[in-house]
């Protein structure tokens, strides 16, 4: 072989190296530009991508005088009861029969029911302070969910859900109490369209569905059969109409701030966990800490919680926490905050919209939340 065939032969060899070196390299760089970019995909999650791309309502801003936001307000809450469906008329004259009363030593307790003229009745508590004024400061219970679908109204007389049974505790403290058990719970259990045998969370879902074939939500049913509740409490010869408040856990929480964003009558509300801003609840991948009633159709098309629970200035409010509560994610909770208290301001009352979040506490009612509770009682509605 000549030296010249040899140079040639190697200077070939090399060049083919060179190149195959070159192609390496690029493949390398555009596996590491595509396993970036699908990492960056999946650094991103489903519910950050279905929010990118839904219809959501922008920014809730707050006006900056009390007439703008009057007006708006006005607004909101037709919007909201528009958004709760085509709920039936509240009976004008809601006929209550009593159906016992019973001597409790501190107080009477009487068991009642009623038509909600939605094909359903409600039963419910009503406990009497005894050697009360002839009109006493009124408390209207809500029960939690919690999946105890047996219990309802009875919670008032057991700590599932409280340190101490709520409603002795309020009537011995002179405060007249009434609850009752929401749609599939307590004696309503098992009394939805699938039957006596289709209980807990199959005849929720149950009733959801067909109130949803008939235009109209489980929830806006939920809320309508608190404010008949509602009726009924101010109704009463031995209530301060001019006195009544609001409050429950959880489930209860979030019925007593859509009840005080829908009606003007209560004083005062206090609500512990479930202070829940709903898309920072699916930011959170979260949207399984709450039940199928929960779910109004439509509601961030228009706005998030912080304009429901604006409604309720300038009367008090008191909302509880706990920072671990997966529920109500903590920045959604400061969302809904940064909105509201300016809403409080406009009226001068920033010193009646108070919420507390408990460090290291997560969906429970602590003894430290009951005395606070009793103590917003004192001051916003026995003391007045």
């Amino acid at each position: 072989m000549s030296t010249r065939f040899s140079n040639r032969h190697g200077k070939r060899a090399l060049a083919t190296a060179g190149l195959l070196k070159t192609a390496a390299w690029l493949t390398a760089a555009l596996v590491f530009v595509i396993t970036t970019s699908v990492m960056g995909q999946t650094n991103e999650t489903v519910a950050a991508r279905w929010l990118a791309k839904a219809e959501l309502a922008p920014e809730f801003r707050v006006p900056p005088t009390k007439a703008a936001w009057e007006r708006r307000r006005k607004q909101v809450r037709v919007q909201l009861w528009a958004l709760l469906g085509k709920l039936p008329p509240r009976p004008g004259r809601l006929g209550v029969k009593t159906v016992s009363r019973e001597d409790r030593g501190d107080y009477v307790l009487e068991k009642f029911a009623f038509d909600n003229g939605a094909g359903a009745t409600v039963p419910g508590y009503l406990l009497l302070p005894k050697n009360a004024p002839a009109q006493s400061p009124a408390v209207l219970y809500c029960h939690w969910h919690g999946g105890q679908y047996d219990i309802g109204k009875e919670e008032m007389f057991l700590t599932n859900a409280l340190p101490e049974p709520g409603g002795p505790a309020l009537a011995r403290r002179g405060y007249v109490v009434l609850g009752i058990d929401a749609y599939c719970f307590g004696e309503r259990n098992g009394q939805g369209p699938g039957g006596g045998a289709e209980k807990g969370a199959a005849g929720e879902m149950t009733a959801s569905k067909f109130n949803l074939w008939v235009g109209r939500t489980l929830w806006g049913m939920i809320v309508r059969d608190d404010l008949l509740a509602l009726d009924y409490l101010c109704s009463r010869p031995e209530v301060d109409r001019q006195r009544v408040a609001v409050t429950g856990i959880s489930m209860g929480a979030t019925r007593t701030w859509w009840i005080m964003a829908l009606d003007d009558r209560p004083r005062t509300g206090m609500a512990i966990c479930c202070l829940t801003r709903y898309r920072n609840l699916i930011e959170h991948e979260a949207l399984r800490c709450h039940g199928i009633y929960y779910f109004v159709p439509g509601m961030l098309n228009h706005f998030d919680t912080e304009a429901v629970v604006a409604l309720a200035a300038p009367r008090p409010m008191l909302f509880q926490s706990g920072e671990t509560d997966a529920g109500s994610p903590v920045d959604g909770i400061r969302a809904i905050e940064s909105k509201v208290r300016p809403i409080y301001k406009l009226y001068g009352a920033e010193k009646d919209f108070e919420s507390i979040i408990y460090p290291s506490v997560g969906h429970q009612y602590t003894p430290e939340m009951w005395q606070r509770t009793l103590a917003w009682l004192e001051r916003h509605l026995k003391s007045r």
